[in-house]
């Protein structure tokens, strides 16, 4: 025991993160050190796999989300991933999501650190203040609701669809 007590004390701080991630790993199959060890953009990934969004990445999108708000009704969700607050908020609405008919709706996400020109172009666009997070909705190329916070509902989005 002596040895390994010697053999830690020679270890910077970085290498005994990494000892000790190793030892977590092998017992606990990663658990509770997974996230301390994953990146935001991994923690994004899980969060946006429950409800079946599409990624709004290019500027190019939003010429066709408003064509789709003709047919359909658009969502566009605006979440910041180093936001508690957001992150809460998208949990919550992915938890009471359930709107049964889901051709009729066309759900984006947009990773507001990655792509904060798209999201000033929605404001300019939709004449909207941007907000974090912020949930916009479209139809017949309008915004017929908006919401930011608290008041982001998958049950007033049901309402609206």
């Amino acid at each position: 025991m002596s040895h390994l007590l010697r053999f830690i004390k020679k270890l910077d701080y970085f290498s005994l993160l990494r000892v000790i991630k190793f030892i977590f790993e092998k017992r606990f199959e990663m658990g509770i050190f997974d996230k301390i060890f994953k990146s935001e953009r991994d923690i994004a990934k899980e969060e946006i796999q429950q409800v079946p969004w599409l990624q709004l990445t290019e500027l190019d999108q939003l010429d066709t989300l408003l064509e789709e708000s003709t047919e359909n009704t658009v969502v566009i969700l605006k979440h910041s991933t180093s936001c508690g607050i957001s992150r809460m908020v998208l949990r919550q609405f992915e938890r009471s999501y359930a709107i049964e008919d889901e051709g009729n709706v066309k759900l984006y996400f947009l990773d507001l650190l990655s792509y904060r020109e798209i999201s000033n172009e929605i404001a300019n666009r939709f004449k909207v203040r941007h907000e974090s997070p912020q949930m916009i909705v479209l139809r017949d190329k309008n915004v017929i609701h908006h919401a930011s916070h608290q008041g982001i509902s998958a049950d007033k989005l049901k309402e609206l669809v």
